[in-house]
């Protein structure tokens, strides 16, 4: 199945297990290295209590199965992330494309400074660093990066 084959989609209340057990998936493989906050169990609490109900979550389907989510909160870029065996398959460009399409104005995201692949994929779809923190303001405790994007004029 090629990228053109999949459904993006506002996620609803019944995806939150799905988009869950995604994001624990990604987060693992991508950042094998960052001390998780929070347990599985209060992972999927979150995307079901918080995440889901409050934000604007979207969700990538391919073959009836959630294989990426996107949150925006406000003019902040939350999450995204994409399972394992889908990345570089252009999902994540289109997901990107429709954060921008939601959220015309500008968006604002962090991600953590050793995500070398999530940098690289941010500034390729033209964000840029406005400023790098020693990763006390967050809950892993691990230095991170935050990134600005601002429609051409």
């Amino acid at each position: 199945m090629n990228s053109s084959e999949l459904a993006f989609r506002r996620a609803d209340d019944s995806d939150a297990a799905d988009i869950a057990d995604v994001w624990l998936r990604s987060f693992t493989a991508a950042l094998p290295t960052v001390r998780r906050a929070h347990g599985d169990d209060e992972v999927r609490n979150w995307f079901s209590y918080v995440v889901v109900p409050k934000c604007e979550t979207w969700v990538a389907v391919a073959e009836g199965s959630v294989i990426g989510l996107l949150v925006l909160d406000g003019e902040e870029l939350e999450q995204l992330y994409l399972d394992p065996s889908w990345r570089g398959r252009g999902v994540g460009d289109r997901f990107m494309d429709l954060a921008k399409q939601q959220r015309p104005d500008g968006l604002g995201l962090w991600t953590f400074q050793v995500n070398g692949p999530a940098q690289r994929f941010y500034e390729r779809h033209g964000f840029i660093a406005v400023g790098r923190t020693d990763g006390l303001r967050n809950e892993e405790h691990e230095p991170d990066v935050r990134y600005t994007w601002q429609p051409h004029e």
